[in-house]
């Protein structure tokens, strides 16, 4: 077998023993409305992140202690979902990608599981060797490595049931993505469009590891499933194998689109939804054409795979502005009727409110500065080029925003039912962008560009905000000295919590944005914060602190910091990150005293 099992004795035996779950055999989506759990990285299908429970609140969430903590033991960025089923605490470490189980309440390690995961992975991973969590289904918990194997396990026990291998290293494949598990499939794509990787999202069955269906990002119509039930919005995404003839010839086989961001269902529909990546190489000149279908949103059919509609965000992407974003599921009142939509934080630094039914762009408006594009035409759904920072040739153009980041990467948005906001974490970088010539290897670097970033407008680099996307405006935010590169976490408690790369754990109101809580964790902070009850009846926060990721590697990896165009430019970003923090490994787990959450008199204020 790929993978070996190993499991800490007596708990394992323990484990055997023990009662069967309360959850085995419940619907998935069911099982995501119990407040108490956390049951897939966005919590529910629509991508919330929002968690239902309240016992933390503005007036008591100064008073939030450190629980119990556990190392994951790899001091590499820590980007990993945790997630909460029947009182175990599920998490996933970065290469080798190690899998750990702790009661939820006290941090009792319950299993662990190492798969041999092949050390070559790490020579092709793009941005480090992350993991961004695990799925659960069915007494089951699904995790993707990074050398493209999706491996089920029984969640009691660390045993695993079947792994399958979905992709090859040797052509520069990776998975980095947190699987998304619906209707007995375990749904995952891959990552590598540096490396000239062609993007694909693979179903694979739950019960068995087989393949049910592929969907390619590029290529003809059959490869990337596009059928009679096909029927995108807008003309020019309408006609043939546009994910052929929108290339060079042969040029898409190599041209990314690669899928390693986030995946959101509609049960009512059966659709899925999820961007693809950049093209590549970097230098458009090498790649004329609109590149479909990258830097795409897609809806399929979560059954067959078939497309339903596409977007196309970034026709002909200049700057890598990938479109792996989240898309959050959402009903919205528009013009005075409630409509189905998605809300997609475009990398490019566009709010795009979407029609999930149609693809229909209802609107798209810039949530930071912008000055690559100069909008977005409603009627055609393209956006409006800055003829003045095309790309030439070995000519460097200056003052770019956003950088290749984009205003908001994959670090995911929480979205509140009660204040009816969206809680965006982002960048705020520019850039001076250079093209060059590059040629195709398998497996090596695929670029032709050499990027330095650089703050934006107002000298800071990072935002958290609150987003209206009824009335297309920003309600408040909070600027950070660094990129803010952890997820979002919203709860009916009215708070939002988020972390930074300078050590910070922060709660603040989400109504107002007015800061209330803070703790400095052992390393700076990428993760995605998360909320549970614990068998003890407290409300529990979690947060994974460890450095690392595309703007971390300064202070995680052996990259000197004064070459500003290292780790794909983001060193010049982020050169003094190494005399804030260095890389981590911690698990952090928050509550509130005992008394305090059950009511009692409220105790002096924690040390912030």
């Amino acid at each position: 077998m790929h993978a070996r099992l190993k499991l800490l004795a007596p708990l394992a035996a323990l484990a055997l023993v023990s009662p069967p779950s309360l959850s085995f055999g419940q619907d998935l989506q069911t099982l995501s409305k119990d407040a108490k759990q956390w049951v897939m990285p966005g919590r529910d299908y629509a991508g919330t992140r929002f968690s239902p429970l309240d016992q933390i609140k503005p007036e008591n969430v100064g008073q939030l202690q450190v629980a119990w903590t556990f190392s994951v033991g790899k001091n590499r960025g820590q980007e990993s979902a945790t997630l909460v089923v029947d009182n175990t605490l599920y998490v996933v470490a970065p290469y080798p990608n190690k899998v750990f189980a702790l009661d939820a309440t006290t941090g009792d390690l319950k299993w662990t599981y190492v798969p041999d995961t092949e050390r070559a992975a790490q020579g092709v991973a793009c941005c480090d060797v992350v993991n961004r969590g695990p799925a659960y289904d069915n007494g089951r918990l699904f995790v993707a490595t990074l050398d493209n194997h999706v491996v089920a396990l029984d969640a009691k026990t660390g045993k695993e049931i079947w792994n399958a291998k979905v992709g090859d290293i040797n052509r520069g494949e990776t998975i980095t993505m947190a699987p998304l598990a619906v209707k007995g499939k375990v749904i995952v794509g891959d990552s590598g469009g540096e490396l000239g990787v062609r993007g694909k999202l693979v179903a694979v069955d739950q019960g068995t590891g087989k393949v049910v269906w592929t969907a390619f990002s590029t290529g003809p119509d059959k490869d990337v499933l596009i059928g009679p039930d096909f029927k995108p919005h807008y003309d020019w995404l309408k006609g043939k194998d546009l994910g052929v003839s929108t290339w060079p010839p042969d040029k898409w086989s190599i041209g990314g689109g690669t899928i390693w961001g986030w995946i959101t269902y509609d049960p009512e529909l059966n659709q899925i939804y999820y961007g693809t990546g950049n093209p590549g190489p970097w230098n458009s000149n090498q790649r004329p054409g609109d590149n479909l279908w990258t830097s795409t949103i897609f809806a399929r059919d979560a059954d067959t795979g078939q497309a339903k509609w596409a977007y196309q965000a970034n026709p002909h992407d200049l700057w890598d502005h990938d479109e792996i974003n989240e898309n959050v599921l959402v009903d919205l009142p528009i013009n005075g009727q409630t409509r189905k939509v998605l809300i997609h934080p475009g990398r490019n630094g566009y709010m795009y409110v979407i029609d999930r039914q149609t693809g229909e762009v209802i609107s798209a408006d810039a949530y930071d500065t912008v000055n690559a594009y100069l909008g977005v035409d409603l009627k055609t759904g393209r956006p409006k080029p800055n003829e003045q920072m095309q790309p030439a040739l070995g000519k460097t153009i200056e003052n770019v925003c956003p950088a290749s980041p984009g205003v908001k990467d994959w670090q995911p948005t929480a979205w509140s039912p009660r204040t009816n906001l969206l809680y965006v974490p982002h960048q705020h970088l520019c850039m001076n962008f250079k093209t060059a010539e590059v040629g195709y290897i398998a497996g090596t670097p695929y670029v032709g560009a050499t990027v330095d970033m650089y703050a934006g407008p107002g000298g800071y680099r990072g935002e958290f905000m609150a987003w209206d996307p009824v009335k297309k405006t920003k309600v408040w935010s909070i600027k950070e000295n660094f990129p803010v590169w952890s997820g979002a976490l919203v709860t009916a408690g009215d708070v939002a919590f988020y972390g930074t790369m300078d050590r910070m754990f922060k709660a603040v109101d989400a109504k107002s944005g007015q800061q209330l809580w803070q703790f400095r964790t052992s390393s700076g902070i990428i993760g995605q914060p998360m909320s549970f009850q614990g068998a003890d009846g407290r409300q529990y926060v979690a947060i994974l602190s460890g450095v690392g990721g595309w703007p971390g590697v300064v202070a995680n990896a052996e990259v000197d910091p004064r070459v500003r165009n290292a780790a794909l430019g983001f060193a010049g970003a982020t050169q003094d990150l190494g005399t804030y923090t260095e890389g981590g490994s911690t698990l952090f787990v928050f509550a509130l005293p005992q008394a305090q959450a059950q009511g009692g008199k409220p105790a002096s204020p924690a040390p912030q």
